[in-house]
């Protein structure tokens, strides 16, 4: 196994501050094939919660409206993480499963990616509007929200909920700054709110991953859908 990913996948929970990894990081080789979307299931893990928050543009967005009525991909990072194996490792699979996902009309129409900050003192409205450039605005391309949230207090019960692993960084005052170390984490959840699964470095498979976003749009009310090629 390469050296970086076998560092990666020991000290998974390595902080957003690292110094960057010199060898570009690869998706890990799980040595399985995905089932072809709508041939399984997923189980109900939990529902999310709620939260007021912000979006790029300084406006009041509720997190329950940005869970619900498509397929969401949720993960939480900071604008300026340098470690490789963290935000920036996301950051490139989800646009790279967003330009595959969104070749078909249909399902771009019905899947949407929220990424929400740990900082919300340092990850301003501006700060959001600079690190998402134009991914926002791309109508051809699913929806993807860039979220952070007022102020610690609003942010921290949101962490816990998701069960997100963090160490609360504070001033000399004793008062919360920001959420400073992290252990890289996605929530897969279904149009009604309900977290269906959750993917953690060492089982990020992005084949795996579209096909269970895949599986989850072509859900219907009365049980799963049928088979389909898979879509990576």
């Amino acid at each position: 196994m390469h050296a970086a990913l076998a560092l990666a996948l020991a000290g998974a929970s390595a902080t957003a501050f690292a110094a960057a990894d010199p060898v570009a990081p690869s998706a890990p080789a799980f040595g399985y094939t995905p089932l072809a979307p709508g041939t399984y299931h997923l189980e109900t893990i939990q529902r999310t919660t709620d939260a007021k928050l912000l979006d790029a543009s300084g406006r009041g967005v509720r997190l329950a409206r940005v869970v619900t009525g498509k397929v969401t991909l949720l993960t939480f990072f900071y604008t300026y993480c340098t470690d490789a194996w963290g935000c920036p490792y996301a950051y490139r699979l989800m646009t790279e499963l967003r330009d595959r996902l969104s070749a078909d009309p249909v399902v771009r129409a019905q899947v949407r990616f929220v990424s929400i900050s740990f900082d919300p003192t340092n990850d301003n409205p501006e700060a959001l509007r600079l690190y998402s450039g134009a991914l926002s605005a791309q109508r051809d391309r699913l929806e993807w929200r860039f979220l952070t949230a007022p102020d610690m207090r609003t942010l921290a019960p949101l962490l816990d909920d998701f069960g997100q692993d963090v160490e609360v960084e504070r001033d000399a005052r004793g008062q919360p700054t920001r959420m400073r170390n992290h252990m890289l984490k996605l929530f897969l959840i279904d149009r009604a709110g309900f977290v269906r699964e959750i993917y953690a470095l060492d089982t990020l498979n992005p084949p795996q991953l579209a096909n269970d976003v895949l599986t989850l749009v072509r859900e219907t009310k009365r049980g799963r859908a049928p088979a389909a090629s898979a879509a990576w």
